[in-house]
């Protein structure tokens, strides 16, 4: 598989592509980052204080454009989730590979923001199951960890499926801040 930076794969489950985000979905994904059910789930740790809820498009137009520049500086990259049979984007993935002096560090960091009426077990397991073959490869680490927060029931019960083990380790942001509620696997 080639880099993750110079040709970001398209991936394929049973009800979903997964692909780059365009500026494209920027209507579908306004959908999950305003909905008040679904933004409260999101891993917004280490990330300036932005909380991902977002309520006009203009602002989901730039938080995209941001996305691809992050992609351009390999800092990260967004995939939307794209719903096979209605054909919209119904929440997004994030990956890094990251390298710090903590517990995360050679650790590909998975965020996984979903419209709350996709925030499944079997949905949630049909994703990370995608990406889970792939990851070593494409982020170069040797484990993978995503947020779970306790509110998120249906999400922690398909992480366990997925085999990830809750860590009371705690994942140090740029600015000391302590985040706490991860789940981590090791990748094969």
């Amino acid at each position: 598989m080639p880099n993750v930076y110079e040709n970001c794969p398209d991936l394929q489950s049973q009800h979903f592509l997964l692909r780059q985000t365009t500026l494209a979905d920027a209507a579908d994904l306004l959908r999950v980052y305003s909905d008040p059910k679904a933004w409260p789930l999101f891993n917004s740790d280490n990330c300036g204080g932005d909380d991902f809820h977002y309520t006009d498009l203009a602002k989901m137009q730039a938080v995209i454009d941001y996305w691809g520049e992050e992609y351009q500086q390999q800092g990260f990259v967004r995939w939307s989730v794209v719903h096979s049979l209605t054909k919209t984007s119904v929440g997004t993935v994030e990956l890094f590979g990251r390298h710090a002096a903590d517990f995360f560090d050679d650790t590909a960091i998975l965020r996984l923001d979903l419209r709350s009426d996709f925030e499944r077990e079997d949905v949630i397991n049909e994703i990370i199951a995608t990406y889970l073959p792939y990851l070593k490869v494409l982020f170069k680490t040797s484990k993978v960890a995503t947020k779970a927060i306790p509110a998120a029931k249906s999400r922690r019960q398909a992480l366990g499926q997925q085999g990830f083990q809750p860590t009371a380790e705690v994942l140090l942001g740029h600015d000391g801040t302590a985040y706490s509620d991860y789940y981590v696997r090791a990748l094969k």
